[in-house]
């Protein structure tokens, strides 16, 4: 497959078995209850995937460790990279992993950072079948407790989402960088149920079950809602073209930010956004200019 068609192509199409989406599709023919269920566990298993040359790097050069974090009982994986007096948080995107923002990891560790990543939980290294967004956030205050101070936060996808709401519950940084974030939580599971063959109908069900399920409506998680209360300078990326994250959710969480700069790509994607040269020169100025 080539790169064009691969942009082309959201990723939980690249990564989920063939017969899968025959279940989804059959499942959504006979009963869409089911179908709802089927779909939920499938949205809250993360895919895996063989470690990307482009990764090898970070991952043989970074320390490592396994932590437990108390408030959810769950396993994550940091990662320790490069050793400046400075530090930036990494958080990856779903069924991603620790060196996911690799290159852009490397370009900060050439300007004198320390980076600091983790694979959430049954995500990359980290234990455990079934994730979800909450547990990305508890895990960004962890690492603030513990390995913080940071200078800046970056956050791909779910874990740009995942740091907004963190930083709107009181994480105190200085930068934020989002890239290819999504806004709205019912619209996420409506994408994901087209991706899967199934339909809206399924995708309310689903919704209405994990709204029920965590006893929160999962849409107090979405982007837009949680930059009301991010006050920072940010750094808001995203791509025309991606079919992961359609490119509103970027104009709906700038226009709700205080302070906050778009950056709009072309033929980019969802990810190789993460390793394209004028991003990543673009993340690399933006953290190391002085706030006014």
């Amino acid at each position: 497959m080539t790169k064009k068609i691969k942009d082309k192509t959201p990723v939980q199409r690249l990564l989920v078995p063939s017969y899968i989406l025959g279940i989804s599709r059959f499942l959504t023919v006979v009963s869409p209850f089911l179908a709802s269920r089927f779909a939920a566990k499938l949205f809250l298993t993360p895919f895996k995937y063989k470690l990307p040359e482009r990764e090898k790097n970070m991952d043989s050069n970074s320390v490592q460790e396994k932590h437990l974090v108390p408030s959810m009982n769950r396993e994550i994986i940091t990662y320790e990279y490069g050793e400046g007096s400075k530090k930036i948080l990494l958080v990856h995107g779903w069924s991603g992993r620790g060196t996911q923002l690799a290159k852009i990891a490397e370009a900060l560790e050439k300007k004198g950072y320390q980076i600091i990543s983790f694979d959430a939980p049954a995500h990359g290294k980290a234990e455990g079948k079934m994730s979800m967004m909450p547990f990305f956030i508890q895990a960004v205050h962890f690492l603030n407790e513990n390995y913080g101070p940071f200078e800046a936060v970056i956050g791909h996808s779910l874990g740009g989402m995942s740091a907004l709401r963190a930083i709107s519950e009181g994480m105190q940084t200085n930068k934020l960088v989002i890239i290819g974030t999504a806004n709205n939580i019912t619209e996420i599971t409506q994408h994901f149920a087209e991706n899967m063959k199934m339909n809206h109908k399924v995708a309310a069900k689903m919704k209405k079950y994990l709204d029920n399920r965590f006893n929160e409506d999962m849409d107090t998680l979405s982007g837009a809602r949680s930059a009301e209360n991010v006050k920072i300078p940010t750094l808001v990326i995203h791509d025309e073209h991606d079919v992961d994250v359609k490119i509103n959710s970027a104009h709906e969480i700038h226009e709700a930010l205080d302070n906050s700069e778009l950056m709009i790509t072309s033929g980019l994607g969802h990810r190789r956004i993460l390793g394209n040269p004028e991003v990543i020169n673009k993340i690399t100025t933006f953290i190391a200019a002085q706030s006014l």
